[in-house]
């Protein structure tokens, strides 16, 4: 059973600010409701994106790592150690982001510089090439993937946020603007029904002291 709101006076004032605040109440319960909603079909559409992201990210690893076994096979693993750490490849990772649903989510993006090659072609295989594009390739496939679950991540704390207010609207604020204005009301219809009988009777007194012409 919702209680009433502490403090609250019996006028008609007051029962006019409980029916605004009622009414504010209700949009922003619906409101809520309608991002509640979307949140989750966003959250949803990501989840999605996750599974071919993950795929994505394991059909690349795949093959970079088929590209390096076959480097070593050809060059040898040391020979690959050696280019590797010669290697002046570098990649910067830049990070922003977007609106969905008044959630803040990450957009993360790989700038990966491709330098004039630190090696001699005589001393190297093409498989090595090779391997440096498909993880290249593999890194790109990774970053999109981070991207997603933390926007998932997000999606799903404002999803919790929004229904615990929600909640919080429909089991204890809207029921006790309710049960408050409905005490309010009947208050004043009590007062008005004591004022009507005091009025009355005062008449009959006076009815009754004026003599009869």
């Amino acid at each position: 059973m919702s209680k009433n709101i502490p403090g609250t006076k019996t006028t008609r004032m007051e029962l006019l600010a409980l029916k605004n605040r009622m009414a504010l109440a209700e949009r922003g319960h619906k409101l809520l409701r309608e991002k509640r909603d979307s949140l989750i079909m966003e959250f949803f559409n990501a989840i999605a994106e996750i599974k071919d992201a993950r795929e994505k990210v394991n059909a690349t690893l795949k093959d970079a790592y088929s590209a390096l076994t076959q480097a070593k096979m050809i060059m040898g693993p040391s020979r690959v150690v050696e280019f590797a750490y010669a290697s002046k490849m570098r990649a910067d990772l830049t990070i922003s982001t977007r609106s969905t649903m008044g959630v803040r989510v990450p957009v993360l993006s790989v700038d990966q510089e491709n330098p004039a090659l630190s090696y001699s072609l005589p001393d190297s295989s093409a498989k090595l090439d090779l391997m440096s594009s498909k993880f290249r390739d593999a890194l790109r496939t990774i970053t999109r993937l981070a991207e997603i679950e933390s926007s998932v991540k997000r999606l799903a704390l404002e999803i919790e946020r929004t229904k615990r207010r929600v909640s919080a609207l429909e089991t204890v604020v809207i029921p006790r603007l309710d049960a408050t204005a409905r005490f309010v009301k009947l208050a004043l219809e009590e007062r008005e029904r004591e004022d009507f009988y005091r009025i009355k009777m005062v008449k009959e007194r006076l009815r009754q002291k004026v003599p009869n012409s």
